[in-house]
């Protein structure tokens, strides 16, 4: 692994830069383990807290892995999570991961009708008769799987797991109320339905309408409403 000296601000971040690139260029394969955060000091010529600090950036990515008593080790690729993670707090922070989830996944809707094998079809149409955070999370997972696009499939397990548990919330909510949990399972069977037709427009369609409601859904939530007063507005 080659070594630039590290002379400007941000001095973590930089670590974490030029420790990530040996990572997924392979310098750093998965299993590594990393050098001593000494040696790691020596050789950047950086204190003791900016590769701490590097190493907690490359844990919340899911990039490595630390093990109490033994080091710091590359983890394998699939762990990755290269957006690391974030929470959703305000109406603002909503909006801007449901504009980069509809576009994604208003494409994967499409390229799944396009591409789906009957194998994958069979368990969409299970899934989307099933209820619960774990059930929504392995459909659409399912649908990323169909377009045949791996990295499609990264993407969405990104997203999942920075929304995990406003979602979760939200699925507590739609428990809770019986025509919003009626409408979110209508919305998936027209998705299956129209994937199951090879149908690439009306997946497009039906997905970003789903995508909006659950949006409303999740925004109305941090606004303290109920579903209930969502779901009329539709």
């Amino acid at each position: 692994m080659e070594i630039q000296k590290i002379t400007t601000k941000k001095i973590s971040e930089q670590v974490a830069e030029q420790l990530e690139h040996s990572i997924v260029d392979g310098s750093l394969p998965a299993g590594e383990k990393l050098q001593s955060v000494r040696e790691l000091c020596e050789q950047f010529q950086v204190g003791r807290s900016a590769v701490r600090d590097a190493i907690t950036v490359l844990k919340g990515k899911g990039m490595v892995n630390v093990v109490q008593g033994e080091g710091t080790f590359v983890t394998a690729p699939s762990e990755w999570q290269p957006f690391g993670t974030f929470t959703l707090t305000d109406e603002k922070s909503i909006r801007d991961l449901y504009a980069v989830r509809k576009w994604m996944e208003i494409g994967i809707a499409e390229e799944a009708a396009r591409h789906r094998n009957n194998e994958q079809l069979e368990v969409l149409e299970q899934q989307a008769n099933e209820e619960g955070w774990e059930a929504d999370y392995r459909f659409h997972i399912t649908l990323a799987k169909a377009t045949g696009n791996d990295m499609f499939v990264h993407l969405m397990e990104a997203i999942s797991t920075n929304m995990k548990k406003a979602l979760m919330d939200c699925h507590r909510m739609i428990a809770a109320d019986a025509d919003v949990a009626n409408k979110i399972e209508m919305q998936h069977a027209g998705i299956y339905e129209a994937v199951k037709q090879q149908d690439p427009q009306a997946a497009k369609e039906i997905m970003q309408k789903h995508l909006i409601y659950v949006e409303d859904l999740l925004q109305q939530a941090l606004k303290g409403e109920d579903y209930a007063t969502a779901s009329a507005r539709e």
